[in-house]
């Protein structure tokens, strides 16, 4: 079978400014829920909120279940209708979802809130992440990608930081956190609306041919696709139920725990700072060049030790600092910047957001569910909480290693051929 041939006709200015924007998803998403865990305290102080509707707030946030649901509507939409038209305007939708937020006075307000944001950026997530993918240069993909997740990991930081001089204004402060995202997506609406629809989404759609019915969900559960997804959700999934409760429930457990007020903000906001160093000198410079297995594997033993020092000797000052340091260097090059690079990786166009979106959607409802259990667990006992959270990922490094691909330096086309010659 001949192999395809994509002609790049865009120049290094513009690859780099169109991933940043659409990249800018990631910075929405992070900060949606860093913000959130920002003002958990205070909401539960405010309003009185038990461990039980903490755990509720969690799970339909923009963390978890409406992430997921807004990812497999919008993955599928974006292989119909273009990435460019649902990432243009779903931010729309974030700005309205987060005025909920914003002007808060009820908890419905603000499970409804984070509802509204959740399905916004969880439609956003496939829709950017192909585009990057998509319009990257072949030798490149995943230093593009990993513009994109620096970009996840600055949202916390820039949160964090601005949350620690906003908290003592109480709730009224913490607003100013979601005002900033609620203004950056009416922003990126019109910064988006000059970028370029998905060239390789185009060729797809014309070699399908006119008035054909486009690829559907019958051909992603086909088995040469569902087998990868089914390894993306387990090997990110486990990774990211660890995740979860690290970026929406880090502050809360400090706070619980006593330790010293600034670390409600140093601890978390060094963790993600320590990454994005680790995205740049690590990811970006290696994921196009050497084993993307072994790059993995030694994120993966990482992220294990650094775990298992919480479950061994408690959640202390000390033990967190160190915690965090080998969690951020791991978090750099490890399952989520593998997770957005291989879920691109692994498809082919014409079902690739859908593909996308459904890896998403499982990884995200399963960490809404067990974000019902987290708070509760937490306050009675930390040490099977840091265990099982440990077990987690072992369960996502050994299932990444094994099956890991190997895509360092290929075209998208060249993988599809692969697939097709499979």
């Amino acid at each position: 079978m001949t192999q395809s041939v994509h002609s790049d006709t865009m120049s290094t200015k513009e690859h780099w400014r169109n991933t940043v924007l659409a990249g800018l998803a990631n910075y929405i998403d992070a900060g949606s829920i860093v913000s959130g865990s920002v003002a958990l305290a205070l909401w539960k102080e405010q309003y009185g909120l038990t461990d039980t509707f903490i755990g509720l707030i969690g799970a339909f946030s923009a963390n978890a279940i409406s992430a997921g649901v807004g990812a497999l509507i919008g993955g599928r939409l974006c292989d119909i209708f273009g990435r460019k038209k649902i990432y243009q305007f779903d931010m729309l939708f974030y700005a309205f979802g987060m005025l909920f937020l914003i002007f808060a006075a009820a908890p419905w307000m603000i499970i409804t809130g984070f509802l509204l944001v959740g399905l916004a950026v969880g439609a956003d997530i496939p829709a950017s992440w192909s585009l990057i993918a998509e319009q990257a240069p072949d030798d490149a993909r995943g230093a593009h990608s990993g513009v994109a997740q620096i970009l996840w990991y600055l949202g916390p930081v820039a949160v964090l930081v601005a949350g620690y001089f906003l908290k003592p204004f109480g709730i009224d402060g913490v607003r100013w956190l979601f005002i900033h995202l609620a203004v950056l997506a009416l922003a990126l609406t019109f910064l988006r609306s000059r970028m370029k629809e998905s060239e390789r989404w185009e060729e797809s759609v014309a070699a399908a041919g006119e008035g054909k019915k486009l690829p559907g969900w019958s051909d992603v559960l086909k088995p040469q696709h569902l087998a990868p997804i089914l390894y993306l959700v387990v090997m990110y999934g486990m990774w990211n139920l660890w995740a979860g409760y690290n970026g929406f429930f880090t502050p809360y457990l400090i706070k619980q725990n006593n330790l010293p007020e600034w670390a409600e903000t140093v601890v978390p906001a060094s963790y993600f700072f320590i990454g994005m160093i680790s995205i740049f000198f690590v990811f970006m410079k290696l994921a196009d060049k050497v084993n993307q297995r072994t790059l993995f594997a030694i994120s993966a033993v990482m992220h294990v030790v650094g775990m298992a020092l919480l479950a061994v000797f408690g959640f202390t000052l000390e033990v967190v600092i160190v915690h965090i340091v080998i969690m951020g260097i791991a978090g750099g090059f490890g399952a989520q910047s593998f997770f957005q690079l291989w879920s691109a990786e692994l498809f082919p166009t014409a079902i690739r957001s859908t593909a996308q979106g459904l890896a998403f959607a499982l990884v995200r409802i399963g960490l809404g569910i067990w974000s019902l259990a987290v708070p509760s667990l937490a306050s009675s006992n930390f040490t099977e909480l840091a265990w099982i959270l440990t077990g987690f990922l072992v369960v996502s490094g050994v299932v990444g290693f094994i099956w890991a691909p190997r895509n360092e330096g290929k075209s998208l086309e060249q993988l599809d051929a692969e697939r097709q010659g499979a």
